[in-house]
C-alpha cells in the first residue's frame, strides 16, 4: 500500500576523500594508518511532491572488513570503492519507490550480482565478503534515510512507524514481529548526553614511558593525559587474543594508569570493554584470561561491562565455539559476526548474549538487528569503525536513539581529528568531550539528525 510520504531517488552523487591517521592503531594483528571515506548524496522526492538532499559518509574499513590471507590491502579496498560506486550508479537507475526500508531492501538484492561485477572488474578472484559489501553499501542507506527524513521535516527516528512504513516488521524478521514497527525500538527522543567509551589500542601508550617517538601535536598521547583531560569513564581495550600473559597484564596496567588517573579527578567508577577482534583460539582462552585477570586484578574484571568477539567471525565454519560458559560471567557480544539476521539467531545458539551495532553496515540493518536483539532480550552496544565526521554523528545518533545502548564509540578524536575538524565547527558539543560524555541531545534534526 503506497502512502503519500514514499519516495523516489531523483539523483545520487558521490565522492571520495582520503585522510591520513595521527597515531596507528593495531587490531586484529594489522595496524591501519589512513581512511578512505566514502560520501553519497541522495536528492529524493515524496509522492505529494516535497524534496530533501540527504548525506551519508563512512570509511571503507576494508582491513576490518576483509580481512584477507591473500590479497593486499590495496586490493581488497580498491574493489570495495568499486562496489561502492557501481552501488551509486545502479541506485540513480533505480525506479522503484517507497520508505527508505523497501528500497534499501530492493537495492540490497542486486548486492551479489553487483559484487561479481566489481570483484571482475578489479580483476579479482577471491569472494568478497558479506560483511565489506554490507560496509560499501552503508554511506548510500545513510543518504537515503537521511533525504526521507529532510524531505519531510522530521528526524529519521520519528518516520518508523505504520504511517510512514507499508510493511510491519514481519516482512524482514518474522512471524515473531506481526503488527509492529521499528518505532516500539526506537526513542522518539534522543539521549541527553551520552558516555564515550575511549579506544586503547594495542600501540597506544599508557605512560610517558611507554612514548618512544612522541607526536607532539597539544593532543592528549598517554591513556592517563586522555582520562585528566576528557574526564574518561568509559575504557574500550585492544587485545591480542593469541597471548594470554601479554593480554592479562594489559588489563592490569590499564587498571593501575586508570586508578592513577581517576583518583586524581576523584572519580570512583569506570568501565572497561574488551575487544579480542575474534583472535581466541576458542572460549577456554577467555575463560583462562578472565581467571588470571581474577587473580591478577580483581577490580578490573568488575569493571568489564562486555567482552567483544572473542572467536572467528564465521559461526558456521566454527560450531564448536560456544560461549555459554563466558557469557555467564559477562556478556560476550558478536561485532564481525553481525551480518543478518540468521547469524543474530546463530549466536544466540552458540551461546553469545549480546551484539554490537555499526552504522557501517547499514542503516536499515542496524535498525532490524537492533529491534532483533531487543525482542530476544540481549545485550546491545554500538560501536564505530573509526568514524569521523558524518559517520561519527550517524553513529552516535544511532547509539542515542537505540534505548538500551549505554555508551558511544568515537575512535576518530585520537587517531584521525583531521577528519572531524568541520564538523566539530558546527557541532561542537558532539566533538568536545565533557566529563567522559556528550551532548547527544543536539542530533534531533531531520533525517539522521545532523546537517550536512
Amino acid at each position: 500500500m503506497s502512502k503519500a510520504t514514499d519516495i523516489e531517488l531523483r539523483q545520487i552523487t558521490s565522492q571520495t576523500e582520503r585522510i591520513g591517521y595521527r597515531a596507528p592503531i593495531k587490531f586484529g594483528g594489522r595496524v591501519v594508518t589512513d581512511a578512505v571515506l566514502f560520501h553519497v548524496t541522495a536528492e529524493v522526492e515524496t509522492r505529494d511532491g516535497r524534496r530533501g538532499v540527504g548525506f551519508g559518509s563512512m570509511p571503507l574499513g576494508n582491513i576490518w572488513a576483509w580481512p584477507s590471507r591473500l590479497l593486499a590491502p590495496e586490493a581488497t579496498l580498491a574493489a570495495m570503492l568499486e562496489l561502492a560506486h557501481r552501488l551509486v550508479a545502479a541506485a540513480a537507475d533505480y525506479r522503484g519507490s517507497g520508505h527508505p526500508l523497501d528500497i534499501t531492501t530492493d537495492l540490497t538484492a542486486h548486492h551479489a550480482s553487483q559484487t561479481l561485477e566489481a570483484l571482475a572488474a578489479a580483476g579479482i578472484h577471491e569472494p568478497m565478503p558479506r560483511l565489506a559489501q554490507l560496509v560499501a553499501a552503508s554511506p548510500l542507506e545513510a543518504a537515503i534515510h537521511d533525504a526521507y527524513g529532510k524531505a519531510l521535516g522530521l528526524n529519521s527516528y520519528h518516520v518508523l512507524g505504520a504511517e510512514f512504513v507499508s510493511r510491519d516488521l514481519s516482512a524482514w524478521l518474522g512471524a515473531d514481529f506481526r503488527g509492529e514497527y521499528l518505532d516500539r525500538y526506537t526513542s522518539r527522543a534522543p539521549k541527553p548526553r551520552m558516555p564515550l567509551y575511549h579506544l586503547v589500542g594495542a600501540l597506544d601508550p599508557l605512560t610517558p614511558a611507554d612514548m618512544s617517538d612522541p607526536i607532539g601535536d597539544g593532543l592528549p598521547e598517554t591513556l592517563g593525559q586522555w582520562i585528566a583531560a576528557d574526564g574518561l569513564t568509559h575504557l574500550k581495550i585492544k587485545l591480542n587474543g593469541d597471548d594470554l600473559a601479554w593480554d592479562v597484564e594489559r588489563v592490569a596496567a590499564v587498571e593501575q594508569v586508570a586508578v592513577q588517573a581517576q583518583d586524581a579527578r576523584g572519580c570512583t567508577g569506570w568501565h572497561y570493554s574488551l575487544d579480542f577482534n575474534e583472535r581466541c583460539a576458542d572460549v577456554q582462552y577467555v575463560l583462562d584470561f578472565l581467571a588470571q585477570v581474577a587473580e591478577r586484578s580483581p577490580r578490573a574484571l568488575d569493571r568489564v561491562q562486555y567482552i567483544e568477539q572473542p572467536t572467528h567471525r564465521d559461526l558456521k565454519a566454527h560450531p564448536h565455539h560456544r560461549m555459554h560458559a563466558a557469557a555467564r560471567l559477562k556478556p560476550v557480544v558478536i561485532d564481525e559476526s553481525l551480518i543478518d539476521l540468521e547469524s543474530l539467531l546463530l549466536s544466540r545458539e552458540m551461546g553469545y548474549s549480546g551484539v554490537a551495532l555499526k552504522a557501517c553496515k547499514g542503516q536499515t540493518e542496524a535498525l532490524l538487528m537492533g529491534a532483533a536483539a531487543q525482542k530476544y532480550g540481549m545485550f546491545l552496544c554500538v560501536q564505530d569503525l573509526t568514524c569521523p565526521g558524518a559517520s561519527f554523528l550517524h553513529s552516535a545518533s544511532l547509539s542515542a536513539r537505540i534505548p538500551t545502548v549505554a555508551a558511544i564509540e568515537g575512535n576518530a578524536r585520537q587517531y584521525c581529528p583531521a577528519g572531524n575538524q568541520q564538523w566539530a565547527n558546527r557541532y561542537p558539543s558532539m566533538f568536545r568531550v565533557t566529563d567522559g560524555t556528550l551532548d547527544t541531545a543536539v542530533l534531533n534534526g531531520p533525517g539522521l539528525g545532523y546537517d550536512a
